[in-house]
C-alpha cells in the first residue's frame, strides 16, 4: 500500500521552502500557498524561483502529482456580484497558471458561496435554499469552464466544506453538480477534508459509520475524482456545520477513522495532507499515521 502523508507547509521567503520544510518534516506530500493567500495581487513567478522550487522538490524526493497547492482564500467561483466574479476567475486562472509554470498537476479549492443573508425562516424553507444552491453551483461549474478553458494541464481540484455560513461543497450532491457541468472531465478532482466531511454530517468514527459514507461518495461522486485529502481531526460535533480543525486523536472524530483510511486502498497514490492546529507536532503526526498502517 503506498501511502503519501504530509502537511500544508509554509511557502514563507519563496515557494521552494515549502518543499524544504515537508522534508524536514519527514513528509511524502505537501500543500502550499503558491502567492499570498490574503492578497490579490502576487509578483509573478521568475525562472530561477521556478528552478530552486523544482530542485528542492527533487531533494525531498516528493512527485509533482504528490503536491496539492490552495488557491487563495480571497477567491470564490460564486460570487452573486459580476465584478467580484470577474476578479475571482481571473485569479483562479493565474492560481492555475502559477501551478502550471511550477510542474505541479492540481490545484485546491473551495467552491464558492452564494453570499445570501438568510432569515431563519428562508433557512427552514428547502426548496428556496436548494432554488439559490443549485444558481451559484452552475456560476461555479462556469467559472471553472472558463479557467480551464484558458489554461492547460493542471487539475481542478474542489475540496468539499463544513457548510458554514453560504459556503457550498458541504454536500457531496454539490461536488457531483459541479463535476457532472465541468466540460473536461479529466480536469476535475476532489479533495475531501475530513474535519469538513464531519461537520457536515457524514460520520467516518465507526467501521459501519466510514463504509456507509465512502459508499455514498462513491455512489454520488465517485472514486475517480478523489485526487486528494485534508487529514485534520475536528473540534466542533458532527453536522455541526462548523469548520475548526483538531489534532489528530484530540477531537471528535478520533483515532480509528485515521487507521481506516490508512489502510484503505482507495487512498493509495493522493496527497494525504496535514492541516491540524499545532504544526510544531506535524512530524509526529505523520508518524502516527503511519503507524497506523497494518502490514498485510
Amino acid at each position: 500500500m503506498s501511502k503519501f502523508v504530509g502537511a500544508h507547509t509554509s511557502a514563507s521567503g519563496g515557494v521552494f521552502n515549502a518543499a524544504k520544510n515537508a522534508k524536514e518534516i519527514g513528509a511524502k506530500a505537501f500543500a502550499l500557498f503558491t502567492k499570498n493567500q490574503k492578497r490579490w495581487e502576487a509578483k509573478p513567478l521568475d525562472s530561477e524561483t521556478i528552478d530552486k522550487f523544482q530542485r528542492a522538490l527533487d531533494d525531498a524526493g516528493i512527485l509533482p502529482k504528490h503536491v496539492l497547492p490552495h488557491d487563495s482564500y480571497l477567491i470564490n467561483l460564486g460570487h452573486p456580484d459580476e465584478q467580484k466574479l470577474i476578479k475571482s476567475r481571473m485569479a483562479f486562472i493565474d492560481e492555475l497558471e502559477r501551478c502550471e509554470q511550477l510542474g505541479l498537476e492540481r490545484l485546491n479549492f473551495h467552491p464558492g458561496s452564494h453570499l445570501e443573508k438568510l432569515t431563519k425562516k428562508q433557512k427552514e424553507d428547502t426548496e428556496l435554499v436548494t432554488e439559490i444552491e443549485n444558481k451559484c453551483l452552475d456560476v461555479i461549474a462556469e467559472s471553472i469552464n472558463i479557467a480551464l478553458d484558458k489554461t492547460s494541464g493542471v487539475k481542478a481540484v474542489i475540496e468539499n466544506t463544513a457548510g458554514q455560513g453560504s459556503n457550498l461543497g458541504y454536500k457531496f450532491e454539490h461536488l457531483a453538480s459541479i463535476i457532472e457541468k465541468v466540460e473536461d472531465k479529466s480536469r476535475v478532482g476532489v479533495c475531501i477534508d475530513t474535519c469538513h466531511m464531519f461537520t457536515a454530517g457524514y460520520d467516518i468514527r465507526t467501521r459501519e459509520a466510514y463504509d456507509a459514507t465512502w459508499k455514498s461518495f462513491a455512489d454520488i461522486v465517485g472514486f475517480e475524482y478523489l485526487s486528494g485529502m485534508h487529514i485534520n481531526d475536528s473540534k466542533p460535533p458532527l453536522g455541526s456545520r462548523v469548520d475548526r480543525h483538531h489534532s489528530l486523536g484530540q477531537g471528535e472524530i478520533g483515532l480509528d477513522a485515521f487507521g481506516f483510511i490508512m489502510n484503505d486502498e482507495r487512498m493509495d497514490d493522493i496527497p494525504l495532507v496535514l492541516e491540524t492546529i499545532d504544526e510544531t507536532i506535524w512530524k509526529e503526526e505523520i508518524e502516527l499515521l503511519y503507524s497506523l498502517q497494518k502490514e498485510k
